[in-house]
């Protein structure tokens, strides 16, 4: 076996815990996937004769690889603040499969990739390198060009705001979260009935602009009214997932681990009695999003 053929192998050995790194850094399977087939182009192109660790060297490469990914996309963000739709992963992000990219969001948990994709590109790396993988603050430093004690703070920020904290809302949490799971758990079986159990008889369902359909009404009274047109279009909650939006259990719809839309909840007295959908892009990224425990 020549040299070549014992990297392609090792290479193949390490390719599913850097598919599993590059994707949880980017959100984006097909992103992910050029950054794992550059990770092998740079390996086949370089002298690894002195690499003790081919895997931590693999990691790295990856992770650097992924980190200009995130900064351009920021920078494409920042530039299309006033656009109306959000800007693709990629323009040929089509090329994905979208099921296998789907069962592997929901496998990492839709709600962390959303909160995720809001963090800054040095705080996702630190955070998904550190807290998910246990590579050291020394390695993880190396990476974005800071001291490992700034590489903890940036783990440190991220993680508050993975896990909402200080945005919980009280004690109601728990039945909030029964109710909006309930509300989630009959949309998704198209449960008519289910939704009026849950839905107070008087419920108001508000749409901004960017959430409505066309020519729909954007605002809806009456949970009778309300629910005979949400199971008409029950297939979109398969993307559904519960997670706190500013501090309250709401619903977060996000194929491939991408907001789109969000749920908003009042609910009194065991009931819905409000709900807010938004899809400006805009109002989406005001929001604070944090992962519901399991």
């Amino acid at each position: 076996m020549d040299e070549r053929d014992w990297l392609a192998e090792r290479f193949e050995e390490n390719r599913g815990h850097l598919r599993a790194v590059a994707y949880r850094m980017l959100g984006s399977l097909m992103e992910a996937d050029d950054a794992v087939q550059e990770a092998w182009l740079r390996l086949s192109r370089s002298d690894t004769g002195g690499v003790e660790n081919l895997r931590a060297w693999l990691t790295t490469v990856v992770s650097r690889l992924c980190l200009d990914i995130l900064r351009a996309r920021t920078s494409r963000r920042e530039e299309s603040l006033g656009e109306r739709a959000p800007e693709p992963a990629v323009k040929s992000e089509a090329r994905a499969d979208p099921e296998q990219e789907a069962v592997l969001a929901d496998s990492v948990g839709l709600a962390l990739l959303v909160v995720l994709d809001r963090l800054a590109p040095a705080e996702r790396l630190a955070f998904v390198l550190h807290d998910i993988f246990a590579v050291s603050f020394d390695e993880i430093a190396s990476i974005v060009g800071r001291s490992p004690a700034a590489a903890r703070q940036l783990a440190s920020r991220a993680r508050r705001r993975v896990q909402g904290a200080g945005t919980v809302a009280g004690a109601d949490l728990p039945q909030q979260r029964e109710v909006v799971n309930a509300f989630l758990t009959a949309l998704r079986a198209g449960d008519f009935e289910g939704l009026l159990a849950v839905l107070d008889p008087d419920a108001v369902v508000r749409a901004d602009e960017a959430a409505g359909r066309p020519g729909a009404p954007r605002e809806v009274h009456g949970a009778r009214n309300w629910a005979q047109r949400a199971i008409a279009f029950s297939r979109g909650a398969q993307f559904a997932r519960l997670a706190l939006v500013d501090g309250k259990v709401g619903v977060v719809v996000a194929p491939r681990g991408r907001l789109f839309r969000v749920l908003t909840f009042t609910i009194e007295r065991g009931k819905i009695v409000r709900i807010e959908v938004l899809g400006d892009p805009t109002r989406l990224r005001q929001l604070e999003v944090a992962v519901l425990e399991a």
